[in-house]
């Protein structure tokens, strides 16, 4: 038995929700590169994540999938998850401005022998702790030696 490819996706996750929506309808389908793209996560954008079935089922599975995509299958439901508070919104927002204001976003995830050096976060890293020790070192200056007057 043959296979031939029903679609090709950019994003392995993608292939597997159209895989299992297929064999949730009976159609037998392999994703393939599934393994190869997840070892190397940038190699699904140079080979896409192709979903392959039998030829004689070929035509049945890309209508189903051309329905899917016209919303057919869609549901009211919504989704399952309450609303973020106030509260959390800010401490996020607070949490992401203190890890850029310190550096927390140097470097990315390629190996040290390829990754450049990233001199703004260091930079900001550095005037930061050096206005935090300003501050410091004026209020204790203050409170403990007070002008007088």
């Amino acid at each position: 038995m043959s296979l031939r490819e029903i679609a090709r996706f950019a994003d392995v996750y993608e292939a597997e929700l159209a895989g299992a929506f297929l064999a949730s309808h009976g159609i037998d389908v392999t994703v393939t590169e599934r393994f190869q793209t997840t070892v190397d996560p940038l190699m699904q954008r140079a080979l896409g994540i192709r979903l392959m079935a039998p030829a004689s089922a070929i035509e049945e599975a890309r209508a189903l999938l051309a329905r899917a995509r016209a919303g057919e299958f869609a549901t009211d439901d919504g989704d399952d998850l309450d609303e973020m508070d106030a509260g959390t919104r800010t401490a996020g927002t607070l949490m992401a401005l203190a890890a850029f204001t310190t550096g927390g976003f140097w470097g990315n995830s390629l190996p040290r022998r390829f990754r450049p050096i990233a001199w703004q976060g260091m930079l900001l890293s550095v005037l930061g702790f050096a206005a935090v020790t300003l501050i410091v070192f004026l209020v204790l200056k203050i409170l403990l030696d007070p002008p007088r007057g």
